[in-house]
């Protein structure tokens, strides 16, 4: 199949993946909405990705050769005993590279055909979806502007998707109860006085009761970075809205918000890792609240649905930008092999549609385990930790998704 008229609503990691695909699988036009004017490449957080998704998703082709990762190899899971850098109670193994959200979406952006419209500043305000069962294709309504008719729509808007919104209008993320405080900053900063060994290629995951914290190395713009995420149930008085997804971005984060983690670290971490979440500078520390969804179906009506549009799912899955880009690499098997749109839709429905829900009820139960139902970390052995860890993971072979399936 080739030809026809795409839009990708949405420009971050998602929409670029999906722009590239349908001009390689031969798209008569490609254009990408993206309501943000700045640079995107600013975005500062880090991610992972599975050493073993990342080798598929490079022979898929959706995940561009030279991007800038940072190895890592084990995972130590650590806990306050009185002592300065805690105990570790268990280690892992975790074959993953992390990455630094700006640097791969830049590769991502410069890999897209020059063939693609690639528009920033225009808001997606609705989509219109054909009649049931008639002929017509979906109109996207820009702000401002008249609506324009596609024969396929990718709704890579986020996990306030506005094209979910018209394809699944029941499917809202729902608050997982708690949030996360993350951050980063320059990781040469570690080299004060008195500062403990932290080997570059490990994962710290630091425990405590009622929550857990992840800190790791990133690469950077201007060279090494350290990268943390902290899951806790806020206090009372932050002033978080909670009935509609928001979050506090870097640098906007309010008194109380900023009391609240200062508290955990002082409270709750051993001394030298509460050292090392201080480093970080105020405008390089933000509040996400956590939620989750999963939807009913990711494609039909003209549409398809990509990344956190399709399924949100909690961080401590480390599986968000190998999705993205997993959903990217079925879209593009299912152009190869579909005789028409519509089943083009159902092949990429059967493929993400599945390993979506999967991702979002493994996240669940990480999530209860590690911030809801935390056990006594203090008291777990090795032995202990590897079995909690196996039944969380409830037969999954182990967290950052799935092989890709096509």
């Amino acid at each position: 199949m080739r030809g026809g008229q795409v839009a990708v609503v949405g420009g971050s990691i998602a929409g670029c993946a999906f722009a590239s695909a349908a001009a390689r699988g031969g798209a008569d036009g490609v254009v990408v909405l993206e309501r943000t004017r700045g640079r995107l490449a600013d975005r500062g957080v880090g991610l992972c990705v599975h050493d073993e998704r990342a080798a598929e998703l490079r022979a898929a082709g959706v995940l561009p050769p030279g991007i800038a990762a940072h190895p890592l190899a084990r995972r130590s899971w650590v806990a306050a005993d009185g002592t300065p850098t805690g105990r570790v109670f268990w280690e892992q193994p975790f074959p993953f590279h992390s990455y630094h959200w700006g640097l791969l979406w830049r590769g991502l952006r410069e890999a897209v055909p020059d063939t693609v419209d690639f528009r920033q500043g225009v808001a997606v305000t609705g989509l219109t979806l054909p009649p049931p069962g008639g002929p017509g294709r979906p109109v996207v309504h820009e702000a401002g502007g008249s609506g324009t008719a596609y024969d396929l729509v990718v709704g890579a808007d986020g996990y306030r998707s506005t094209v979910r919104g018209a394809l699944c209008p029941d499917s809202r993320p729902h608050y997982a109860g708690y949030v996360c405080w993350r951050g980063n900053f320059d990781a040469r900063l570690l080299a004060g006085p008195g500062e403990g060994p932290w080997p570059s290629d490990t994962v710290a995951t630091v425990c405590f009761p009622g929550g857990s914290c992840v800190i790791y190395r990133i690469p950077g713009p201007d060279g090494p970075r350290v990268n943390w995420v902290l899951y806790a149930v806020p206090p009372p008085g932050t002033g978080l809205r909670l009935d509609d997804p928001t979050s506090f971005p870097p640098g906007r984060l309010t008194e109380a918000l900023s009391g609240a983690l200062a508290g955990l670290l002082e409270r709750r971490f051993p001394p030298y890792w509460a050292r090392v979440l201080a480093l970080t500078p105020a405008q390089d520390t933000l509040v996400q609240p956590i939620y989750d969804l999963e939807t009913a179906r990711v494609a039909g009506d003209g549409v398809l649905l990509a990344g956190d549009a399709a399924s949100v799912v909690r961080p401590h899955n480390t599986s968000g930008a190998a999705k993205a880009l997993q959903d990217a690499g079925a879209f593009e098997a299912a152009w190869g092999t579909a005789a028409t749109w519509t089943e083009l839709q159902a092949r990429y429905d059967a493929a993400r549609g599945p390993a979506g829900r999967e991702l979002v009820a493994l996240a669940r139960r990480l999530g209860r385990a590690q911030v809801e139902r935390t056990p006594v970390w203090t008291g777990l052995t090795a032995a202990d930790t590897a079995a909690w860890w196996q039944h969380q993971l409830g037969g999954a072979p182990g967290i950052g998704g799935g092989a890709l399936r096509t």
